[in-house]
């Protein structure tokens, strides 16, 4: 068993869109979890404002992996998207950390996730890089587990 004293890796993790484990993606964003913060006084208040919580707001998770025949299926979840199909889209998603035997760390759970951007891989007939495609994924709530 690996000694859990210290931090995990980062290169190790798995994605898992409705329950089913998707492997592959070179890199994983995860979002920030972020409170606005409102600003609130009255008018018989000292000069200084009270600092009230307001919405939570979450960043996107951002996935980016090599173009293969099978990343069509990511594709066509944002397409749902651009017909107006956003109910039909969401999906509960969870990104993974693995230790150093592949067993499952920290995860991160994100609640009615569904993809907001496609970006397609840039072209360069003189460089020999890996096609890479990204996709943006909104949701309406993060926790992390363990």
């Amino acid at each position: 068993m690996p000694d859990r004293h210290g931090p995990y890796r980062r290169i190790r993790y798995l994605l898992e869109i409705d329950g089913v484990t998707k492997a592959g993606f070179s890199r994983c964003s995860l979002p920030t979890a972020r409170t606005d913060v409102v600003e609130y006084r009255e008018g018989n208040e000292p000069p200084a404002p009270r600092q009230l919580a307001g919405l939570n707001r979450y960043g996107p998770l951002v996935l980016e992996a090599g173009a293969t025949d099978d990343s069509v299926e990511l594709f066509e979840w944002r397409k749902l998207v651009e017909q107006g199909k956003v109910d039909e889209a969401r999906r509960p998603i969870a990104v993974v950390l693995l230790d150093e035997e592949g067993e499952a760390g920290p995860r991160w759970e994100f609640e009615n996730a569904w993809p907001r951007s496609y970006t397609a891989p840039d072209l360069s007939a003189d460089r020999s890089d890996v096609a890479i495609e990204r996709l943006g994924i909104v949701h309406e709530g993060m926790q992390r587990i363990a």
